[in-house]
């Protein structure tokens, strides 16, 4: 498909419409109506070469499949006047070296996490999730027309990034376990991988959270360096393998409820692209975001499913008891970060407000109506 004709198809193009208007803030794009038009339009466009470095290992299914699915479409869809190149974890920076690596100018892009950057500012973990948050749909929602997407910018901005949503796992799993829990003291001591607040969330329940990158979990739960871990879900969790060491399964996670994803951009390298091409990287984000929340519904159903009946998991909810008191600790931590500085508390303000409003149609809504299935299922 040509480039100019993917611009102007009917459906696709209202979806690079939507997307430039919403990702670049102002319900408009950047540079205006027309921006490619005019008499330099016909002159023979610049081909870039960009590297996208990612937080994942190479060809990891959802996560790393999703960069390289958002690489594609960017290079397909400019008819390689912009091409990427995808280096996994490891192979040209570290997983969690992506910010500086992006900022700096090393890479121009980066598919990673928001929740990861919370030693430059505690405000990207509401970017990504944050315990007791946001479904993935409403926190696409509050991204895109609650005012998260603006907020996002500002921060960004003071490190030459900006960030696109690219991608949402879902409600994520509770995490493996080498023992039951039973009540709130079963986390006392207990060493457990965890990134963003949902870490503090635990230390706050006398837990020893740590946060390792993917390629290390197998091994470190293999061998006792931690007695507990969380990854994504059934899907993930089935191809790290961790059913074979580990035997108690908990879910929901009350730590990730809609995981975003983002496409990182240095920004001076994305404010020097003709309006096209930022067009095409906004379209190539959105399109990637429906794309990963649609598989891992169904990638996530089937591997459940396996793991229940072909390696008899023991798959568990947590009890009543735990979820009140990750609740209170994890209140106690957002609330804390209010007075972190003005774009934390803004952003956290913005955020619990928008959630209230969601918790408020909820029981109407999706969450009404999946209990209300269960009850039907049940006869």
């Amino acid at each position: 498909m040509k480039r100019r004709d993917f611009l102007t198809g009917a459906g696709v193009g209202l979806a690079v419409g939507a997307a430039g208007a919403y990702a670049l803030g102002g319900g408009k794009p950047a540079d205006g109506p027309g921006a490619d038009s005019g008499p330099a339009a016909g002159r023979k466009r610049e081909s870039r070469q960009w590297k996208m470095v990612t937080s994942w290992p190479k060809n990891m299914p959802g996560l790393g499949v999703g960069a390289e699915r958002c690489a594609e479409r960017i290079t397909r869809l400019s008819e390689g006047e912009l091409t990427v190149k995808v280096f996994a974890a490891g192979e040209l920076v570290p997983a969690f070296e992506c910010f500086d690596s992006v900022s700096q100018g090393v890479a121009e892009l980066a598919h990673t996490a928001p929740y990861y950057w919370q030693g430059k500012s505690k405000a990207a973990n509401f970017f990504a999730s944050v315990p007791f948050g946001l479904t993935a749909a409403e926190q696409t929602g509050w991204i895109r027309y609650g005012g998260g997407q603006e907020l996002w910018d500002e921060l960004y901005a003071k490190f030459n990034l900006k960030g696109f949503i690219a991608g949402n796992s879902g409600t994520q799993m509770g995490g493996w376990f080498n023992r039951k829990i039973r009540s709130i003291q079963d986390f006392k001591g207990l060493k457990m991988r965890m990134p963003g607040l949902g870490a503090e969330v635990l230390r706050r329940v006398g837990a020893a959270a740590v946060n390792i990158s993917g390629t290390e979990l197998f091994a470190a739960l293999q061998t006792g360096a931690i007695d507990a871990t969380e990854w994504i879900g059934p899907w993930n969790d089935v191809a790290f393998g961790f059913h074979k060491i580990s035997k108690y399964y908990y879910g929901p996670g009350f730590h990730e409820p809609g995981t975003t994803l983002e496409l990182m951009v240095n920004l001076e390298k994305y404010n020097a692209l003709p309006q096209h091409l930022k067009d095409i990287i906004a379209a190539a984000c959105q399109m990637e975001n429906d794309e990963m929340v649609a598989e891992y519904a169904v990638r996530n159903a089937m591997a459940m499913k396996t793991l229940k009946e072909e390696h008899q998991v023991e798959v568990e909810h947590f009890p009543d008891d735990v979820v009140k008191a990750l609740w209170k600790a994890a209140q106690e931590v957002l609330a804390e970060l209010e007075g972190v500085d003005d774009i934390t508390g803004r952003t956290y303000r913005s955020f619990t407000n928008f959630r209230k409003y969601a918790m408020q149609y909820g029981p109407y809504g999706e969450a009404g109506y999946l209990r209300m299935r269960e009850l039907g299922a049940a006869g």
